[in-house]
C-alpha cells in the first residue's frame, strides 16, 4: 500500500510510492565487468523540500547469498514537475555524475530515466550513458538498467527485484489502523 506522509512536499506526491527503504537482490552483467548476482538497499526519502533523497548501496552475493564484498554506491536527488517530468541528479562512487531525465508513467508507477549528461574523474572507468526503468509492481520496486561504453553498445547491465523494509514503527501503525478483531478470530475469516 502507498502511503502519503503528511509533510511530503505536494509536488513530490506523484513519486510518493518510491519513499522507504528497499532491499533485495539482482544480477550484474556487463562486459569487461564481473557478472554476478548482488544484494541492493535502496532508500529514498524526503525533508519536506520538493526533493526526494536517494541513497543504494550493493554488494556482490556468493552462491550462498552472502555478502562478499561492496558493489557501487550512489546518491542522488530526484525531482518532478507538474508535467510529469522526472529529473535525477545522480553521483556514483566509481567517479560518475549523472544528469538524468524522464517521465512518470501516466496511470501507473512507472518512470522510465535517461542519462541527459555525465561527467567523469580522471580514475572512473568508460562510460557515455544509460538508461534505466523503475517500476512499483504488486507492492515491490523493480528497475533495470541499460548502460553504454564508447566501446559496447547500450544494453542492459543491472536488474533488481526489491521488497519495502518495514519499521518496528510502521507496524505498530498498521495494527492501531485495523479494525477490531472479533474475540475468537475465525469470525474474521467467514
Amino acid at each position: 500500500m502507498i502511503q502519503i506522509p503528511s509533510d511530503l512536499n505536494p509536488d513530490l506526491v506523484p513519486l510518493a510510492f518510491l519513499l522507504g527503504t528497499w532491499e533485495g537482490a539482482g544480477v550484474s552483467d556487463f562486459p569487461g565487468a564481473e557478472k554476478c548476482n548482488f544484494g541492493q538497499s535502496v532508500t529514498f526519502s524526503h525533508d519536506g523540500r520538493d526533493f526526494l533523497e536517494y541513497h543504494s548501496h550493493s554488494w556482490v552475493l556468493d552462491e550462498e547469498g552472502n555478502k562478499v564484498r561492496p558493489l557501487e554506491s550512489e546518491s542522488g536527488f530526484w525531482r518532478i514537475d507538474k508535467d510529469r517530468k522526472v529529473e535525477v541528479v545522480m553521483v556514483r562512487d566509481d567517479g560518475v555524475v549523472e544528469v538524468w531525465y524522464g517521465e512518470l508513467a501516466d496511470q501507473k508507477p512507472q518512470i522510465d530515466l535517461a542519462t541527459d549528461a555525465v561527467a567523469r574523474t580522471a580514475a572512473s572507468g568508460p562510460y557515455s550513458g544509460g538508461k534505466r526503468l523503475y517500476g512499483y509492481v504488486k507492492s515491490d520496486l523493480m528497475w533495470v538498467g541499460e548502460k553504454a561504453t564508447p566501446e559496447v553498445p547500450l544494453r542492459p547491465y543491472m536488474s533488481a527485484h526489491l521488497k519495502k523494509v518495514v519499521t518496528p514503527e510502521e507496524v505498530a501503525e498498521m495494527a492501531r489502523n485495523l479494525p477490531d478483531m472479533p474475540d475468537d478470530g475465525i469470525a474474521f475469516f467467514k
